[in-house]
């Protein structure tokens, strides 16, 4: 998926330009998997503090080659089956970010009361054209809703999901982060300082180890009052949890997604079984359960509530011995 992220993008953005900002250990892995990438362009983190240092990292180091930049913030596991109306809709979005110190985002038309996602909701007035789409300013983020407000945001025809795909100039979102995050801000300028003699491994570890962590939704999206979205429908998918693996696999007469080559059903549908063991995996008069194992860990949970991984997560780090089950 990250191969296929840097492939649909190379009509706009050649691979000399991309960056891929990720963990350390995956550094190494990254350069195999993108050797057309410069290896400069690839960054590791130290340590993990969610999605606001990362781009503000990137916007610093994009705007240090190119004061003028204007940058797309583009996760690596998203499904999207329509290219070409894609690159369309940013390059609105580029359109938009140009026409001033806009932050835009992408928004995707929802076709279900999805409770998985976060939402945007967005005002009905338009905003403008920009390469023939339409542009609307945002009036809130909504964090995932419950069934009931979700089937309500759907009625109302005013609400998209948050992709979390974003574009704007580089100086344009450093801006931002002087504005309403200092406390990144501030070791961002230490940063900055020392790319004058180059790009620093050890700055770079600093310059994490000083933020907090916080989302660039919740750290600068959702307080900035310059936040525009375009629409769009593109075959979209945050493959971001086990349900939704189970939407994109094929599935037996039962429903079922059977990943295992040992595994038996009996009175049992709309599962999804994943494992790369031999060991017998049963399931017997169960619905809508996700059965996953590892060499480590083994999660079962009921397939609506896939996203309650990432607490698992959460507890898990915060154990002295959670980490070798991550």
């Amino acid at each position: 998926m990250l191969q296929t992220t840097v492939d649909r993008i190379e009509e706009l953005i050649p691979a000399e330009r991309i960056w891929v900002i990720t963990n350390d250990r995956y550094v190494d892995l990254v350069n195999e998997q993108l050797p057309d990438v410069p290896t400069d362009n690839i960054v590791g983190e130290a340590v993990a503090k969610n999605t606001a240092p990362c781009v503000a990292l990137a916007a610093t180091l994009i705007q240090e080659r190119d004061e003028e930049a204007t940058m797309a913030v583009l996760p690596a596991d998203h499904l999207i089956k329509d290219t070409p109306t894609f690159l369309s809709i940013l390059q609105t979005a580029e359109a938009k970010a140009r026409a001033g110190n806009n932050l835009v985002t992408i928004g995707i038309q929802p076709d279900r009361p999805e409770t998985g996602y976060g939402y945007i909701e967005f005002e009905k007035d338009s905003a403008g054209i920009y390469d023939g789409r339409e542009v609307k300013k945002v009036r809130q983020f909504r964090e995932k809703p419950n069934a009931g407000a979700a089937q309500a945001f759907l009625d109302s025809g005013n609400f998209l999901w948050n992709s979390g795909m974003f574009i704007w100039s580089a100086s344009t979102i450093l801006e931002q982060f002087r504005k309403y995050q200092p406390e990144i801000y501030e070791p961002l300028e230490q940063l900055q300082e020392s790319l004058t003699e180059g790009v620093s491994k050890e700055a770079i570890d600093a310059f994490y180890h000083a933020c907090p962590s916080i989302s660039i939704d919740y750290g600068i999206m959702e307080p900035s009052q310059d936040v525009f979205v375009v629409s769009g429908s593109f075959g979209w998918n945050d493959v971001g949890s086990w349900k939704a693996v189970y939407e994109l696999r094929p599935k037996d007469e039962d429903g079922n997604v059977i990943q295992s080559d040992t595994t038996q059903l009996i009175k049992s549908s709309k599962n999804l079984v994943h494992s790369n063991s031999n060991k017998m995996i049963a399931l017997i008069g169960v619905d809508n359960l996700a059965v996953v194992e590892t060499n480590d860990a083994i999660l079962v949970c009921n397939l609506d509530e896939a996203q309650g991984v990432k607490q698992v997560v959460n507890e898990l780090r915060k154990s002295e011995d959670g980490d070798k089950y991550l």
